[in-house]
């Protein structure tokens, strides 16, 4: 895969979750129990704190800077802490402020990629029956489909069974 194919594959990635989205009214976007207590936008704000992590660190590989701190408290390690701290720091806010942060967050992975030469060494690999994307800066690898990657395989399939559930999709 080039750089424009992966380009292209996350252009349609997000036009299909653009139009998943758009399925789902503004109102029914807060309703809990989606999975396990979250809403779909409780999982649209996990997603992009993650996606945010991923575009910070790619940023600061292409620039030769160290690594930056994460978008969470640094004390943080345990995965299920951190997703608990994105919740809680994102459970106040509108549909519409994480939307567009989802949003903002994913153009800034399109420029961040689309700024890496055309010769970036980009690898495919194969988990579960499934292609993934590993983009090389330098030493560094990044898993440039991890926000669909992660929302197909752990989410959607509980977003879906809750569509059914609620008679709506």
């Amino acid at each position: 895969m080039n750089k424009s194919e992966l380009l292209s594959w996350l252009h349609t990635e997000y036009q299909q979750w653009e139009a998943f989205l758009h399925q789902i009214d503004s109102a029914r976007m807060e309703q809990p129990d989606v999975a396990a207590h979250w809403s779909m936008k409780d999982i649209v704000a996990h997603l992009t704190g993650w996606n945010r992590r991923l575009v910070a660190h790619l940023q600061a590989a292409q620039h030769g800077e160290p690594e930056p701190p994460p978008p969470w408290p640094a004390h943080l390690q345990d995965v299920d802490e951190i997703n608990a701290w994105i919740y809680e720091a994102n459970r106040e806010r509108s549909v519409r402020e994480v939307l567009d942060e989802a949003r903002q967050v994913f153009q800034q992975l399109l420029d961040s990629l689309e700024d890496l030469p055309e010769d970036v060494r980009i690898e495919t690999g194969l988990s579960q029956g499934k292609e993934f994307y590993l983009v090389w800066v330098g030493d560094q690898r990044f898993l440039a489909g991890e926000f669909f990657d992660h929302f197909h395989d752990d989410h959607e399939p509980d977003v879906r069974a809750w569509l059914e559930r609620t008679g709506k999709q």
